[in-house]
């Protein structure tokens, strides 16, 4: 197994320094469910289909991230909070390339 640091800051500012398996293919919206960094039913509400920007998070580190896809794209130019540093955490794949990874949750809609 294969575990990555990642920094996540929750929507009440808290950061957690949490370890992500990369041998999962587990996104970051996954990890963020699994750590129970957000309140139940409030992040991926879609089930990760970029179909709701409920998983949205603000990359705060120089991490080079896999291009934004066209459905991500258009899910952020509908969204509220959007930030140049917006991202769905359900189309950050955890990869070794991530490490130190750093996210804040976008406020709650």
């Amino acid at each position: 197994m294969s575990d990555i640091n990642i920094k996540i800051t929750d929507r009440d500012g808290v950061m957690h320094k949490i370890l992500a398996p990369t041998d999962m293919a587990m996104n970051l919206m996954e990890v963020v469910r699994s750590y129970e960094l957000a309140e139940e039913g409030t992040i991926g509400v879609c089930g990760g289909m970029a179909m709701c920007a409920s998983c949205q998070c603000y990359v705060n580190s120089n991490h080079e991230l896999p291009e934004m896809g066209v459905d991500e794209d258009l899910m952020l130019a509908e969204a509220f909070h959007v930030e140049d540093n917006s991202r769905l955490g359900c189309q950050i794949y955890i990869t070794s390339e991530l490490e130190g990874l750093e996210v804040a949750l976008a406020p709650e809609v």
